[in-house]
Parts: C-alpha cells; structure tokens; sequence
C-alpha cells in the first residue's frame, strides 16, 4: 500500500466532503486507540476546524492517560484543533440508577451499548452546536466484516474516513502519521466495559486472523485446527451482526393496498 498517497487521499477526500455539505469541519472522539487517533490526525491535516472529545465514562487510567497525551500530540502539530473534556461518568451512573433492577450478560451488554449511545449523542450535540460533521472511527473489519460497534453508538456517524482499511492498514497509516508510541503498541480495545479486556479478548480472535478470513475464499479441508475456527467466529459475527451493516429494513406497500 502507497501509505503516504492514502493519507493524502483521504485528507482531500475529507475537504472535498465538508465542503460539498458546507459545514465547517469536524467532531470526534477520542478514546486512547489506533482507530480514533488516525481518524483524527488525518482529520487534522485537512485545515479545517475540528472538535476532538474525550467522553469518559468509568475509563480505565491507561485509556485516559492515551486520549490525553494524543490530543497534546495533535494541539502540537494542529492549530485547527480544538479540544473539550466531558465526563459522562454522572450521567451514565444516573441513567442506571433510573433503570429497573437486573442482572445477568445481556444486562451488561445492554450498559456497554448505552456508553456508546451517550457518547453519541455527545458528538451530535457539539457538531450541531458547531456545524459540524461527526466522523467514525471504525475500519473496514468492524464495519463491514463482524460488525464490532454499537447500532446508533459508534455507529452513528456521518462519515466513515478508514472504513476501507483494515486494522493492519491502519497501523500503517498510523506509523507513517506519527502516531504516539504508546497508542500504537496498546492492544485495542473498545474501552466500553471499564475493564482492561481487549478486542481479543471478546471476539476470540486478532485483527490479522480476522482479515484473513475476511477475505478467504479457498479449499476450507486444508485448513489447520486454528484456521477453522477463525472462519467459524467470523462467520458466525458475520451472521449475527448483519442487521447492524445492511441498510433499514423498510416494509413497502403494495400498490394495491394503495387503491
């Protein structure tokens, strides 16, 4: 991959996009990972103003500590950025205090989807607020592979600048941007469960495998035992997750229902 004429490219690609909208740049947020950090340096390059949220919510200190330190990184090399802190600790603990009593995995998953759902609402209101255009985060695996994000969370955005990359193209372009060691060397993670639990850790699987069965399409007999069962967590997220990547299910009316 020209690592250097795909920054330019979407640098360009990104000025061209706010310019047809005729917003005045950016919103995003940052959460200590590779992910957001590129998205946001490219999104520096451009010139154009942008926001750069950090939206803790029972962060862990190493995640903080990351966030920070890239926004001291991109305020020194950027001086169309512009940086806000909101801690959404206290609202996402108020919102579970108003909730019914429950318990048990879906319970906890439902609280992980609900950090990104506020963090959402977060950005929207700051890109409102600013005329400004949210930008995702997520890569091409997340996206359009197991579909790793948040419906109306993470998800919600209005342009998607690396959803074409996937994560090891992205460590290249973080490589070549510059990025700070200690995001480039961190293990991901979505940093939603207030632990220390990786992307790995939750889908069984790297990033590396799971490109590699993204794009398999061989003889499945000759694969080894691990290869096997990549294929099999990539498609079984694959499958559960494809309500999250097609579009809207919309009921049509039959014309003769109209008449």
């Amino acid at each position: 991959m020209n690592t250097s004429a795909v920054i330019d490219h979407i640098t360009q690609w990104l000025v061209d996009y706010s310019k047809r909208a005729g917003t005045n740049g950016f919103v995003i947020g940052v959460s200590g990972g590779i992910d957001s950090a590129v998205t946001s340096a490219l999104g520096a390059r451009t010139g154009l103003p942008m926001s750069v949220l950090e939206m803790p919510i029972h962060q862990s200190e190493d995640q903080v500590t990351r966030a920070l330190d890239h926004v001291a990184w991109l305020k020194e090399h950027s001086s169309n950025v512009s940086t806000q802190k909101v801690e959404l600790t206290p609202i996402f603990d108020q919102f579970v205090a108003a909730l019914p009593p429950a318990s048990g995995d879906q319970h906890e998953m439902s609280l992980v989807n609900t950090r990104a759902r506020i963090r959402m609402s977060t950005l929207y209101y700051f890109a409102a607020l600013e005329s400004k255009l949210v930008l995702g985060t997520g890569n091409k695996i997340e996206d359009f592979g197991i579909g790793f994000y948040t419906k109306y969370g993470d998800g919600g955005v209005d342009l998607s600048p690396i959803a074409d990359l996937t994560k090891t193209e992205v460590y290249e372009l973080g490589k070549e941007l510059g990025i700070i060691d200690s995001i480039m060397i961190a293990p991901p993670t979505d940093g939603l469960w207030g632990d220390d639990r990786t992307d790995e850790d939750q889908i069984g699987a790297t990033y590396p495998e799971l490109e590699w069965a993204m794009d398999f399409d061989g003889d499945e007999s000759m694969l080894d035992k691990r290869q096997s069962e990549v294929l099999s967590i990539y498609r079984k997220l694959n499958g559960a997750n494809n309500h999250k990547m097609d579009a809207i299910p919309v009921c049509e009316i039959p014309d003769s229902l109209r008449k």
